[in-house]
C-alpha cells in the first residue's frame, strides 16, 4: 500500500457516507404534530369508548406507534352504564347507547394508567360526569398521574339542568370549561357535540373559557326501530352514531370549527383508512381520533398511520405541517 492511500481511502469512504446521509436525511418525513405543547409522534390516537385503555388491543396495535391512546371515559365513582341492547348496526356505521359505563377514577389510576406507561406513547384521559363538581373531582384526582391531556366529554346530561347536555349550550360549555382549566394540571381538551344548530358557537363558548384544544365530533343523535318486534332496537330508545356515515357532516365541522377559533382541533368520526385521516386533515385537524373502525379492524390505527406516510412520499410532502389546514 502506498503511503497516505489509506487516509485518502478512509475520507472517500467518509464523504459517500456522508452523502448517503444527507440523502436520507432529505428524504424523512416528519409525522409529529404539537397539541397544546404536547407532541405526539404522528396525529393518530384513539377515540375514547373504543380501545379501552390499549389492553385489549395490543395484541393487534403497537402501541408504541400511536400518536397517543385516549382511555374509556372516566367517572368519579363506577358507573354502571344503560340497561341492554344497547349497541345496534346501521347501514354504514352503529348506534351505541353504552350511557358511558365505566369502573372509575380509582381503578383507571391502579390499573390503566400503570398498563400505558410501558408504552412510549401519550396519554389521554377522558373525563365525563353528572354536574360540574363531578368533572372537577376527576381532574384534581389525575393531576398528580402520569397524564399528558384531559379530554372532557361535554355531551354528558347534566343533571342540574334538567338532563341537557353540557355541550349543547354554549353559556354551559364556557362555564364548565373555566372551572376545570382552574384545577386541571394537564392542557384540557374539550369534546364538542355536534347536536347543536352551530358547532362554532360552542367552539367559541370553549376558547373562551380557556380550553387548550378541541376534539370533535361526538356521536350524532339517533334512533332506530326494529320492524320485526315493533319495538326500539335499543333499550335507551336512542343512541349515538358513529361509522363511515357521519363522516361528511364531522369533515365539515372540523372545517368551519378550525376556522373559528384559534386552538389545534382533534377530529374524528367515521375515519377508518388513511384517506379518510387526511380529509380531517386537509380541513384542519392536527390529529385525527379512530374510534368505530376499531372494532371492525383492530389493526386499522396501524394501517392509517403507514397509510398517511405512504401519501407524504408520493406527494413529496416533508412535514404533516403542510398539510394540515391545506384546502381552504
Amino acid at each position: 500500500m502506498r503511503s497516505g492511500s489509506y487516509p485518502q481511502a478512509l475520507q472517500a469512504n467518509f464523504q459517500t457516507d456522508f452523502a448517503t446521509g444527507e440523502r436520507e436525511a432529505a428524504n424523512m418525513i416528519d409525522m409529529k404534530v404539537k397539541i397544546a405543547g404536547v407532541e405526539l409522534k404522528n396525529p393518530v390516537m384513539t377515540a375514547s369508548g373504543t380501545f379501552g385503555s390499549g389492553m385489549e388491543f395490543s395484541e393487534f396495535v403497537d402501541l408504541n406507534r400511536l400518536g397517543a391512546v385516549v382511555t374509556k371515559g372516566v367517572a368519579n365513582v363506577p358507573w354502571p352504564g344503560n340497561p341492554t341492547p344497547r349497541i345496534a348496526e346501521t347501514c354504514g356505521g352503529m348506534m351505541n347507547a353504552i350511557g358511558l359505563q365505566n369502573p372509575g377514577i380509582q381503578v383507571l389510576c391502579e390499573r390503566d394508567l400503570p398498563f400505558l406507561q410501558q408504552y412510549d406513547t401519550k396519554v389521554v384521559v377522558n373525563v365525563c360526569g353528572k354536574s360540574t363538581e363531578d368533572y372537577c373531582e376527576v381532574v384534581e384526582r389525575l393531576a398528580r398521574e402520569p397524564v399528558d391531556l384531559l379530554e372532557i366529554n361535554i355531551s354528558c346530561p347534566n343533571v342540574k339542568e334538567g338532563g341537557i347536555a353540557f355541550g349543547q349550550n354554549p353559556k354551559a360549555v364556557e362555564a364548565i370549561t373555566a372551572e376545570i382549566k382552574k384545577r386541571a394540571k394537564q392542557p384540557v381538551i374539550m369534546k364538542l357535540s355536534p347536536n347543536v344548530t352551530d358547532i362554532t358557537e360552542t367552539a367559541r363558548a370553549a376558547e373562551a373559557g380557556g380550553a387548550d384544544a378541541l376534539s370533535l365530533i361526538n356521536t350524532l343523535t339517533g334512533m332506530k326501530i326494529d320492524v320485526n318486534r315493533r319495538t326500539f332496537a335499543l333499550a335507551n330508545k336512542t343512541g349515538g352514531v358513529s361509522g363511515p356515515a357521519i363522516k361528511p357532516i364531522a369533515v365539515r365541522m372540523v372545517y368551519e370549527t378550525a376556522r373559528a377559533v384559534k386552538l389545534p382541533v382533534i377530529g374524528m368520526g367515521g375515519i377508518s383508512c388513511a384517506e379518510d385521516a387526511l380529509e380531517f386533515i386537509l380541513a384542519g385537524a392536527t390529529a385525527v381520533s379512530v374510534g368505530t373502525a376499531n372494532f371492525r379492524n383492530p389493526s386499522v390505527t396501524m394501517e392509517i398511520i403507514d397509510g398517511i406516510e405512504k401519501y407524504m412520499e408520493q406527494y413529496q410532502v416533508k412535514n404533516i405541517a403542510e398539510l394540515i389546514g391545506a384546502v381552504r
